[in-house]
């Protein structure tokens, strides 16, 4: 039989508003709208969170600042360059008693230290599941959060994994046409077949190899004959790389962030590689440069365009969240080419964060954090890409990761201390105080440096000692249409390495080769 309708009015149920820290199963029908449509919900949203939010990594370098848009969102570090004096930054007393091949072991060392998981817990209402965020993760890393109750705002370390082999990048990316220089994919075995192939698909003699995984330019090599080839045969034979023609280009940075509402795509600028001031490895990243001619509007159009394209095919594989693309202008011909897609946060974030569009609006990592927030939201992408577009021409920024670059291996004594930085009257690069981040410098004379190894670590070749972020370019183009550094920025360079006060060890310490910024 069937029931009789009640007349009687519906008693309305409490209303529950959806948080991130809200069960969506016990959220009514209305909080299952969209209840963020516009940046200004977003800004409040962020500004009121609740949620604890953890970035972890031997530096805050990448995220620095973000802070201040971020309620509650705290650094979890290895090396503390303010030395307990950021209020943002946790950097755990007790220090492993093992050395770190990788980044990955640094965070896994960190989640599981007894210190950082008393800190995290001391934040964390009951109940809630922290976020946490970071550059350097693997499988480990996935189950150490599950373990622990912490939700790891990243894609899959498998699907990254996959998407971070420059091979398979480059097939993705042409699949959406999205060219590259032109290159084979081969498997090297001598020069005698290299050069038999390169020569069969048009790309010459003078050659840059890459192989699948690589960081800051460790495993790009520069090849042009027989020599060169013996040089680096050790690392090649064997294993399956890109080969490309060599072009005279100009490399160029971009970060973007997937989202169920569209790409969000970044500012565009220039990278700093090779130069031997900062890195020891050719064509290593050691740095990047924002200002208003970076492309020309038709440049920034068209790589807008490639990579929303991107976005497109990187959804097709599951993937979500930031990512950050490196394209090569060849400079004879203006033509815009991939480099490499990274699926993570870059080394370029952090003058991401500094914007005239981020100002106006909200970082670009904001929208990631969004997406992994369990919080409904939808937005008009193209109306934000649009005003973006416009803001990027005003923004004159550049940062210099300063790494060691001799051969020697010493235990620090006196480092560069984390803060501002000023020229004085006579040109000397003089320390004006400590200070959380580079946010209020408003002049070329003023520089920001964060310290990342100090006084009782050890610096040797390839070491990261920090990073310079300062106002204004630091690059100029020499005779050779080259890009080298200006004479202000090798003072800077120069100034802050003085600072830097070294006991040779004899014999030299055995270390590894880990990197701790990535571009």
């Amino acid at each position: 039989m069937a029931r009789k309708a009640s007349t009687a009015p519906r008693k309305r149920p409490a209303s529950r508003e959806a948080t991130v820290a809200t069960d969506a199963a016990f959220a009514s029908p209305a909080d299952a709208l969209p209840r963020i449509r516009n940046v200004s919900e977003v800004r409040h949203f962020f500004r009121t969170n609740d949620v604890p939010v953890f970035f972890v990594g031997a530096t805050p370098f990448n995220l620095l600042g973000l802070d201040r848009w971020v309620r509650n969102l705290t650094y979890i570090a290895y090396y503390d360059g303010w030395d307990g004096a950021h209020p943002a930054v946790y950097c755990p007393s007790s220090k492993a008693s093992v050395e770190f091949d990788s980044g990955e072991a640094i965070n896994n060392w960190l989640l599981r230290s007894p210190e950082v998981r008393a800190f995290m817990s001391s934040r964390v209402p009951k109940g809630v599941r922290p976020k946490v965020a970071m550059v350097f993760f693997d499988t480990e890393t996935e189950q150490i959060c599950e373990d622990l109750g912490y939700d790891l705002i990243l894609p899959a370390a498998a699907l990254r994994e996959y998407l971070d082999s420059k091979l398979v990048t480059t097939r993705l990316a042409a699949e959406v046409g999205v060219c590259s220089v032109p290159n084979i994919i081969t498997t090297a075995e001598d020069w005698a077949s290299l050069e038999e192939h390169a020569l069969a698909a048009g790309l010459g003699t003078d050659l840059v190899i890459q192989t699948a995984y690589g960081d800051s330019g460790k495993t790009t090599y520069f090849v042009d004959g027989p020599k060169a080839w013996a040089k680096y045969a050790i690392d090649l034979v064997g294993a399956d790389v890109k080969v490309m023609k060599r072009i005279n280009n100009r490399p160029i940075a971009v970060e973007a962030v997937l989202t169920s509402s569209g790409t969000l795509v970044g500012p565009f600028m220039s990278e700093l590689a090779g130069h031997s001031e900062l890195t020891p490895y050719r064509g290593g990243w050691c740095g990047n440069e924002m200002y208003p001619d970076v492309l020309s509007l038709d440049q920034r159009k068209k790589a807008g365009e490639l990579v929303r394209s991107l976005g497109d095919r990187l959804k097709q594989e599951g993937y979500r969240g930031f990512f950050e693309v490196d394209f090569l202008v060849d400079t004879d011909t203006g033509d815009l080419y991939l480099g490499e897609l990274n699926p993570r946060i870059s080394g370029a974030t952090s003058i991401t964060h500094v914007t005239a569009g981020a100002y106006a609006d909200v970082p670009l990592f904001l929208f990631h954090l969004l997406e992994y927030m369990e919080v409904p939201f939808q937005l008009d992408v193209d109306e934000i890409n649009a005003r973006w577009q416009e803001l990027a021409s005003v923004d004159l920024w550049s940062q210099m990761v300063v790494k060691e670059t001799g051969s020697r291996v010493e235990r620090i004594e006196q480092a560069a201390p984390t803060g501002q930085y000023q020229l004085d009257a006579a040109g000397n690069l003089v320390f004006m105080g400590p200070a959380l981040d580079w946010h209020q410098l408003s002049n070329e004379s003023q520089a920001f440096f964060l310290r990342i190894y100090g006084p009782g670590d050890y610096r040797w070749e390839g070491a990261d000692l920090g990073v310079i972020v300062t106002k204004g370019r630091v690059q100029t183009v020499g005779r050779a249409n080259e890009s080298r550094l200006s004479i202000r920025a090798k003072h800077l360079i120069d100034s802050i390495r003085d600072l830097y006060v070294g006991m040779p060890l004899v014999p030299p310490r055995a270390v590894p080769d880990v990197s701790l910024t990535s571009g």
